[in-house]
């Protein structure tokens, strides 16, 4: 069932060794960040790993972690569809965020970018409406609400049932910078939870007992949280059809996971956000700002349900076969996924406008 192949990515690509399997990871479980340790600890996302000696996916943690150098951000790891398997692209350090697959991880990394904090002046900044922040023994703190339309748990980047997202021009020009790869702590955070069996998606069926700690290799911390809610389990890859794959289920929940939208219509209503910087005259422009994009985001959701409304129509005057069917409800769901995609990024390019220039507001 399961085809390893062991893979070199160019230096272009961020050079590493990879493991392509036929089955792809699970759902991403739903948990609660615990606390910011202390000052200058910036979150890595939890991630599924594979152990390619049991072969089996098995949960990494979320957890916070010191940056290796000032001015430092977290990409995190991601899987992609190669083509014959999932390829596991690892998470690095570096100047800038680069491409994760458009992955929602949650709190700040919601498919694109990181909402979560910024570098300013050799300090980093945490935005509070994003991250577990305690103000009394951090004060180096921001508050801007961020819009995050994009509810996908799914954990893959392409294939039957993926994440549909491409990597931008700025995030390409991320992947030449100077990396830094996962510190010994990170390493050995993952190594530690590929040691415990109940990590692993077999045992677990999609819901870690950890999921998240405070510091790295912190699992039996009182603060580590664990999963709220599972994941969809993992499943081959029908290279038949979309039949059978969870994430193609037009909308409904598995494993009391969403899943991926296939039809504008199943997409989360558009909705502006209360801004928040202090400056009453820069908050009405942005709201201002706020309703065009929306106007204009729910005119392009409307064009392309009705285009699919009517292919729609047509397969039913043509009387089309049930495999037809699916071919257009797959098309149907890359070109939804696509527009989410494209609504997100605009979004988050406006609320990055939003933020007044220079240093962040002290709390």
């Amino acid at each position: 069932m399961f085809l390893l192949v062991v893979l070199s990515i160019s230096a272009a690509s961020l050079a590493q060794i990879g493991v392509a399997i036929t089955i792809g990871p699970p759902a991403l479980p739903v948990y609660e960040q615990p606390l910011c340790p202390d000052d200058g600890y910036l979150w890595t996302p939890g991630y599924w790993a594979y152990d390619t000696d049991v072969t089996d996916y098995y949960w990494v943690p979320g957890t916070w972690v010191m940056a290796p150098e000032v001015g430092f951000l977290w990409t995190p790891a991601y899987w992609g569809w190669g083509g014959d398997g999932f390829v596991f692209y690892d998470g690095y350090w570096g100047p800038h965020i680069g491409f994760y697959g458009g992955i929602n991880y949650g709190y700040g990394y919601f498919g694109v970018g990181f909402q979560g904090g910024r570098w300013d002046n050799g300090h980093f900044f945490y935005n509070r409406a994003v991250s577990n922040i305690n103000i009394t023994n951090i004060h180096n703190v921001y508050n801007t609400t961020i819009v995050n339309n994009n509810v996908s748990r799914v954990s893959f980047n392409g294939g039957n049932g993926g994440i549909i997202a491409r990597a931008t021009p700025e995030e390409e020009a991320a992947g030449r910078d100077r990396h830094i790869p996962p510190v010994a702590v990170q390493t050995q955070h993952a190594q530690a939870a590929r040691a415990n069996p109940q990590q692993r998606a077999s045992a677990n069926m999609g819901k870690p007992g950890v999921a998240a700690t405070p510091r790295p290799g912190d699992f039996n911390d009182r603060g580590a949280a664990p999963t709220k809610e599972a994941g969809a389990p993992n499943t081959p890859v029908n290279r038949g059809g979309t039949q059978g794959r969870p994430e193609n289920n037009a909308g409904q929940p598995v494993g009391g996971q969403p899943v991926a939208a296939v039809h504008p219509h199943d997409l989360p209503t558009l909705a502006p956000t209360a801004p928040n910087t202090g400056n009453a005259k820069l908050d009405k422009k942005y709201q201002q700002q706020q309703q065009k994009q929306i106007t204009k985001q729910q005119g392009e959701r409307d064009k392309l349900q009705q285009q699919q409304d009517q292919e729609h129509l047509n397969l039913d005057k043509q009387k089309a076969t049930d495999a037809q069917k699916q071919q257009v409800e797959q098309q149907h769901a890359q070109q939804t996924q696509q527009l989410q995609q494209k609504h997100q990024q605009q979004t988050q390019q406006l609320q990055q406008k939003q933020q007044p220039a220079g240093r962040p507001s002290r709390g």
